[in-house]
């Protein structure tokens, strides 16, 4: 069974996110998913305080966001009762796996910071197959997850795991490579958006050593395909 860090239940933690800005490249990205013709369909994975949920809502589309702390959806609901018009938003506890929708049902999955939080592979890969279950085919999927770069070269994965790594802060997340993160994602049908390649932050430069600061992210945006 999934479950949460206490961390993500910490009131200083629960407070950083409330005060968070949106992501501009997922509102961008979400744009080319809406259709005036019809009520369009987010879920936002790990919603957080509803620092990407709201601001989609107020774009337009029918969002849901789920997460395992509790702490979280309640600042999340507090954040859209304060708003000056109602929203189409809703925030569910929920973890990544399994989705409690049905399948097709999201025209936009919103994946951030979420799956770089699955404890082991097979956590992993069954959110990532479930995310794919509840996506109509040609929704987008937007992915903001862990590289391994944050990582030293020679930083050993956890025990039975080939992408999961307890030394980064003493608890099982992933850090995938490039080539994993695409090859996971194709699998389930999730193919590489080619007007925007996937975009790496916080990497150091060749040849410098890292012995602190933020991890070093992949950004990507995808389509849902016949997988």
């Amino acid at each position: 069974m999934m479950t949460v860090s206490p961390r993500w239940e910490d009131p200083r933690t629960v407070a950083g996110f409330v005060s968070g800005a949106p992501n501009e490249q997922l509102l961008a990205f979400a744009r080319r998913f809406l259709d005036p013709s019809r009520a369009c369909r987010c879920l936002d994975l790990g919603c957080g305080a509803a620092r990407n949920a709201l601001p989609l809502a107020e774009m337009g589309f029918r969002v849901t966001g789920t997460d395992l702390s509790l702490p979280m959806l309640e600042a999340a609901r507090d954040r859209a009762a304060r708003q000056p018009h109602a929203l189409p938003v809703e925030f569910i506890h929920a973890p990544m796996a399994p989705l409690p929708f049905a399948a097709g049902t999201f025209d936009l999955i919103v994946a951030h910071g979420i799956w770089n939080l699955a404890r082991s592979g097979a956590e992993f890969f069954a959110a990532v197959a479930d995310a794919a279950r509840v996506a109509r085919h040609g929704a987008g999927l937007f992915v903001f997850t862990f590289s391994r770069h944050t990582l030293p070269d020679e930083a050993a994965a956890d025990a039975g795991e080939s992408f999961v790594f307890s030394s980064w802060n003493g608890e099982p997340q992933c850090f995938l490579t490039e080539d994993e993160l695409l090859s996971e994602l194709a699998r389930v049908g999730f193919m590489r958006d080619t007007d925007a390649p996937v975009t790496e932050y916080n990497r150091p430069d060749p040849g410098a050593v890292r012995v602190s600061g933020p991890p070093v992210i992949y950004e990507g945006t995808f389509t849902k395909r016949s997988s």
